[in-house]
This record gives structure tokens, C-alpha cells and sequence, in this order.
């Protein structure tokens, strides 16, 4: 054998791998397909979204999906559990630079903050929304690919930016129709009031040790505060038990919190003050806050967030305050059908055509629709009137324009209303646009 000759593969690999070849290939585990069907719904969430975002003043911005490792690891922090176990990272092979799929978003629009000297000559407010990475288990409205709205405030310091975005938080809700969704709110004090506690807290475990379980051990002594966010159901009484955070925060932490609280109350949000939220990233500081349903289970968190002001410093920035949240975009649409949210992408009318002298007709009046603001689909491919028709009801479009060559000879187009009472009429064909939008667009 020659040093250019590869071994011989034995036969029954060989057609393993050209069977393996035939197979077609699936999505990756908790990475999912977003079929036209179910996109309509994801575009109704994504429009109540922005539109609720402008009436306050958030603008958006997109940031790369592909940061560098080290962002995540000083950001979230290097003891918690999407640094530790979840993150998708690799090696470019370019140059050797470890880089990771974003798990979050706030880390990469600090980054760019920072990079672009976004927030030294005034505030901002932005928002994005996009794909985020976790290789975690999948679960109900937990997937390896998921998207989130994201929400940020950039350069605000006082309580009014919290409460505003718990807010625009209860107004999002209002517009989707989701009723059953409760806050949460705690405060975890400045970085002193938090080192302060950890010493108690650290105790406070040892005496339990028995109760710990495996991530508790692990966390005792690098992130002991992250403890209290555990939802293990054996140790949710010694939980309990713990030190509160919340009585021994400073001053300046408490008169912040207190008046989120005022705010909150002042605009009528209900509201649970929970001495145990922490949220699972170590950048917050101050006022914490999550919303949750029932409907979602054990993890029922649909959107959470809160005040971040040290990690501009920590990337490298200029100090700078900020607040913000995430909120899971499946997570929401499982609430909004089982709220009974509907959404379809159907056209308004199907152009139904037959004969070369109908097919110049039929695209010139599909397009006319279009001018006037509404969708048409113009049939393709050919076929009889028959199979046309079928086509047309499928689209889900609320009324077929026929088209043949009486109807083009006559200068008149056939009208069938496919939703309602399924009457069928020729109309002048000068008056079908007219007709068809007056009628039947909305």
C-alpha cells in the first residue's frame, strides 16, 4: 500500500456510514424548528413587544451571538451554574481564541456600551431580542436554543428606572392577555452588605450540612448566596430559616428599595417581597425582581431582572448604573395559548388563474391588492381550477379572485368568499380591488 492509500474500510462499516447517509438528518436536542404555522404567533409576542418598548423609549440594538469567553466569565461570574456547566464554548481555529455562544444578553450590551462609548454622554435605553445558548437540560419552555426579549437602562441610578421596567413589564402583560402572572421583588444590597452576609450565611449551611445537597456543597464556599435559589424540595425548610439579606442591607440599599416599593405601590402593581430571590447571576446588586406563573411549573419564572451597577467597572468600563431583564420567549408563548392567543399569517385574498391570456391579469391584480396595503398570493405552478381552489383554501386566505378566459374577455374577475358564507360573485374588474379590501380587509 502506498503512503497516498487509505485503509480499506471493512464492508459493513462501509454501509452503516452510506446508510447513516441516506438517513435524514434532525435538529439538534433542544434546538427547534420554527415552522410558518407557529412563527405567526411568535410575531404577534414580538410586536406587542417592540410596541410596548417605544411607549417607553427603549430602542433597539443587536449585538453578536459569538462573544468572547472571557466576557461571560467575568460577567456572570465564574461560580455559577451557566459559567460552570451550561456554556457552549469552543476554540476558534483561526487563532486559538476561546469563544462561546452567548447565554445571556446584558454581558455583550455592556460589552458594546463600553466598546462604542455608548452611555458617557447620556442614558440609554435599548432593547433586543435574539438567541441565546444553554446546554442544559431541555424542559417545558426551557430549551439549548432559546430566545429572550432583553431590556436595558443604561446610566440610571435612581429607583424610578426599576420600577419603570417592572412597569412596562405589567403593560406587556396586559397587551398579551396573560392574567396569572405574579411579581417578585427583594433587595440584595451593595457588594459590602453582601460580603457582610456571607459570613453568616456560610455558617448558617454548616450547621445544616446534612441537608445540603451535591450544588449547595459545591456552592458553600464560592457562592453561598445562590444557595437560597434552590428549588430541591428537601431542603426548602432549612431554606427558610436562612439569614435575610434584606434586614441587614445598608442605608443607601434600603432607601433604593423602599422606593421601588413606593413607586410600585403608587402605580398599582401587587407585588411579594421575597427575602430568598436572588437571581442566578452575580452581577446584580440592589433591587432584584422576577415575575412567575403557575402555569409553567416548578420553574416558573417568565421574565426576571434588576440593578447591575458595578458591571460596567468589571468589564472594564467606566462606572455605570444600569438595570434591566430577560424574559424567555417560549416561556410566554406557552402562557399565551393557554390564554387562548390565536395568530395566523394568511393572506387576504388567492389569485386563482387559468389561460395565457388570464396570467398577465391575474399578477397586474394580485399586485393592485398589494398597493392597497393588503397580502395576495398569486398562484403558481399551474393546474386546474379545481386543484387552484384547494390551494386557495389552504393558504388560509379569506377570498379566491378567479381568473379564465370569460373572466378576462369580459373584462370581470370572479370573487368566492372562502371564510364566511362561501358566496361567490363577478365583479367589474376595474372595482375588484375596491370591492375585495371594503368587504373583506381589515
Amino acid at each position: 500500500m502506498s503512503a497516498t492509500d487509505s485503509p480499506a474500510v471493512p464492508a459493513p462499516a462501509t454501509a452503516r456510514v452510506a446508510a447513516a447517509r441516506r438517513e435524514p438528518l434532525k435538529a439538534v436536542r433542544g434546538m427547534n424548528d420554527i415552522l410558518p404555522d407557529e412563527s405567526a404567533l411568535w410575531e404577534k409576542l414580538e410586536a406587542a413587544a417592540r410596541t410596548t418598548f417605544d411607549l417607553y423609549g427603549y430602542r433597539n440594538m443587536r449585538v453578536p451571538v459569538v462573544e468572547s469567553t472571557a466576557l461571560f466569565v467575568r460577567g456572570i461570574g465564574d461560580a455559577t451554574d451557566i459559567v460552570e456547566k451550561e456554556m457552549y464554548t469552543f476554540e476558534d481555529r483561526l487563532n486559538g481564541d476561546s469563544l462561546t455562544l452567548r447565554p445571556e444578553a446584558t454581558a455583550g450590551i455592556v460589552r458594546a456600551a463600553i466598546e462604542h462609548n455608548l452611555t458617557y454622554e447620556r442614558p440609554q435605553r435599548v432593547w433586543m431580542t435574539g438567541p441565546m445558548f444553554r446546554h442544559e437540560r431541555p424542559q417545558k419552555g426551557r430549551y439549548r436554543q432559546f430566545y429572550q426579549l432583553d431590556v436595558e437602562a443604561l446610566g440610571f441610578e435612581g429607583p424610578d428606572v426599576d420600577a419603570e421596567q417592572i412597569l412596562m413589564l405589567a403593560r406587556l402583560w396586559r397587551t398579551l392577555g396573560l392574567a396569572d402572572v405574579e411579581l417578585r421583588i427583594n433587595s440584595i444590597g451593595d457588594a459590602d452588605d453582601r460580603l457582610a452576609h456571607r459570613g453568616a450565611l456560610i455558617a448558617y449551611f454548616e450547621r445544616h450540612a446534612s441537608v445540603l445537597d451535591e450544588d449547595a456543597r459545591r456552592r458553600l464556599h464560592t457562592n453561598p448566596l445562590r444557595i437560597l435559589d434552590s428549588k430541591n424540595p428537601a431542603m426548602q425548610d432549612m431554606l427558610a430559616g436562612a439569614p435575610r439579606l434584606i434586614d441587614g442591607i445598608g442605608p443607601a440599599a434600603r432607601a433604593h428599595f423602599d422606593g421601588v416599593c413606593r413607586l410600585l405601590a403608587d402605580a398599582g402593581i401587587a407585588y411579594t417581597v421575597d427575602a430568598r430571590l436572588v437571581r442566578g447571576l452575580d452581577y446584580y446588586n440592589r433591587t432584584v425582581f422576577e415575575w412567575v406563573s403557575a402555569g409553567l411549573g416548578a420553574q416558573g419564572t417568565v421574565a426576571g431582572g434588576g440593578r447591575y451597577d458595578g458591571l460596567f467597572a468589571q468589564l472594564g468600563g467606566k462606572p455605570t448604573p444600569a438595570c434591566g431583564f430577560g424574559s424567555g420567549i417560549e416561556r410566554l408563548l406557552l402562557l399565551m395559548r393557554d390564554a387562548g392567543a390565536v395568530a395566523a399569517a394568511a393572506p387576504l385574498a388567492y389569485v386563482v388563474h387559468a389561460g395565457d391570456a388570464a396570467a398577465p391579469v391575474a399578477a397586474r391584480l394580485a399586485e393592485a391588492i398589494r398597493d392597497a396595503g393588503y397580502a395576495a398570493v398569486l398562484h403558481a405552478g399551474g393546474g386546474s381550477f379545481k386543484s387552484q381552489m384547494k390551494r386557495a383554501d389552504a393558504s388560509g386566505a379569506r377570498v379566491a379572485l378567479i381568473l379564465g378566459d370569460d373572466e378576462v374577455a369580459a373584462r370581470t374577475v370572479t370573487i368566492k368568499s372562502l371564510r364566511d358564507d362561501g358566496s361567490q360573485a363577478a365583479v367589474p374588474l376595474a372595482d375588484a380591488v375596491a370591492h375585495v379590501t371594503q368587504r373583506w380587509g381589515r
